[in-house]
């Protein structure tokens, strides 16, 4: 007998259009494993995650540029084809920032933590997470906030070189604008031509200190405040390998005890009335060992299923079982366990587990997603190539190392290297500059070490 109650369906819903996003995969399977009816709000018509046995349904998405009300008329069309109350997943910001904001619009068709309507958009915007952490003495980059190009350029010479330069609301970012949500700027000059694009960004452009990457530095913490506030499921992660290296999503990741980073998550969400699915990732300073809170993702990160425990409780299964008042089991931290990403780290799989691994793709009780995963990835990375080639930009001498650069909803794979400050791998230079590559600038759909 399942622990959750499979008389209340679920609607994941993610605006993004990366047909790769493995942690919609994750939640179909984990509540479809658990008899749960899953329907799917994306557009996943190529991606791998159709394939599924544990999908019931597949629904259109909203448009890329959709304003918060028209998704909301999107679920509204959802919820009237289910015929009652679901619980609603947000698989992206932007689908989160909506959800928060027209709460009171969705309900009661759908079960959604009690918190403040804006409290999702607040920590997902990036300039005004960096508020949010100095009221809550959490440890955070040095940010500044230019209001003028005279100030972009102060700001540079009071940070210092590098900076990493954000658009504090990224799911804003225009598709096929160029612009990417998390650059490293390397003068005032670039500063200065980021912030001429504000407007068209559609967001603040922020200025923050970087923190080099190292060895153990980067962490994350996966969790879900239930109707009391108390963290429930998820835990504390270290990334193990990234793509790209050093600033990239979590390629390998393993469950870490930190009891450090566990007390900053549990005091952030606890003084900001936090209710729900949370991810943040963090990042160790390597001079005063502090660790740094880079991103507040109000949503589920998408190597989630790391942290499922002895009992088989993750982060989405806690939301539905908290939602329907149902007991959330006590189960054991399985401490070591890893997750992987195959196709960014396939050598990774071959190594031992003596604690348990997870991957994103494969799974011996649903194998559809992994084959078709596989033979999408091929052609992508094929036409990729072959678009490299007619774009003259094999005849390039080749670089010691090469950066990784996305479009929007676009799967990470590698890209012709932009010169950048030595430790910065992976994290492409301001776009306008002459350090470029010669290809077109591509935009992040999301910061470089938010997965």
């Amino acid at each position: 007998m399942s622990l959750l109650d499979i008389r209340v369906p679920a609607v994941l819903l993610r605006i993004d259009r990366n047909p790769f996003h493995h942690g919609t995969l994750g939640a179909v399977r984990s509540l479809g494993r658990a008899g749960v009816e899953v329907h799917v709000v994306a557009d996943s018509a190529g991606s791998p995650v159709r394939r599924s046995r544990y999908v019931r349904r597949l629904h259109p998405p909203p448009a890329p540029d959709a304003s918060p009300a028209e998704i909301v008329g999107v679920l509204r069309r959802v919820a009237a084809r289910i015929a009652r109350p679901a619980v609603l997943i947000p698989m992206d910001d932007a689908s989160a920032v909506a959800a928060g904001r027209f709460r009171a619009d969705l309900v009661p068709a759908y079960l959604l933590p009690q918190q403040p309507g804006t409290l999702p958009e607040r920590v997902a915007d990036k300039a005004e997470l960096a508020g949010v952490c100095a009221a809550a003495g959490i440890p955070h980059p040095t940010t500044l906030v230019p209001d003028g190009t005279e100030e972009a350029a102060a700001a540079v010479r009071r940070l210092g070189l590098p900076v990493i330069a954000k658009w504090s609301r990224p799911w804003l970012l225009p598709a096929g604008s160029g612009l990417r949500s998390t650059v490293v700027v390397r003068s005032a000059r670039e500063a200065v031509e980021l912030y001429l694009h504000s407007e068209e960004a559609g967001s603040r452009l922020l200025l923050q200190e970087f923190l080099p990457p190292g060895r153990d530095r980067d962490w994350f913490f996966h969790g879900y405040a239930d109707r009391t506030g108390q963290v429930r499921a998820g835990g504390p992660g270290r990334k193990q390998q990234a793509w790209p290296r050093g600033a990239g999503l979590t390629a390998v990741g393993r469950w870490t005890p930190n009891p450090q980073v566990q007390a900053l998550a549990e005091r952030l969400t606890g003084e900001l009335g936090f209710r729900g699915i949370f991810d943040l990732d963090f990042r160790r300073c390597g001079d005063t060992g502090r660790y740094h809170l880079l991103d507040f993702n109000p949503r589920p990160g998408a190597q989630f299923r790391l942290f499922a425990d002895s009992a088989g409780l993750d982060v989405v299964r806690a939301l539905h079982l908290d939602l329907t008042h149902r007991p959330l089991p006590d189960g054991v931290p399985l401490a070591g366990r890893e997750f992987v990403v195959e196709n960014y780290a396939p050598l990774s799989v071959l190594r031992p587990a003596p604690r348990g691994r997870e991957l994103a793709w494969s799974a011996p009780d649903d194998r559809g997603p992994g084959v078709a995963m596989w033979a999408l990835w091929g052609r992508h990375v094929a036409g990729r190539l072959l678009d490299r080639l007619r774009d003259g930009t094999a005849d390039r001498a080749p670089h010691p190392r090469t950066p990784v650069v996305r479009q929007a909803g676009e799967p990470l794979v590698p890209a012709a290297r932009d010169e950048e400050h030595p430790g910065v791998a992976g994290v492409p230079a301001a776009p306008g500059v002459s350090s470029l590559s010669g290809r077109p600038d591509r935009s992040d759909d999301e910061k470089a070490s938010s997965c």
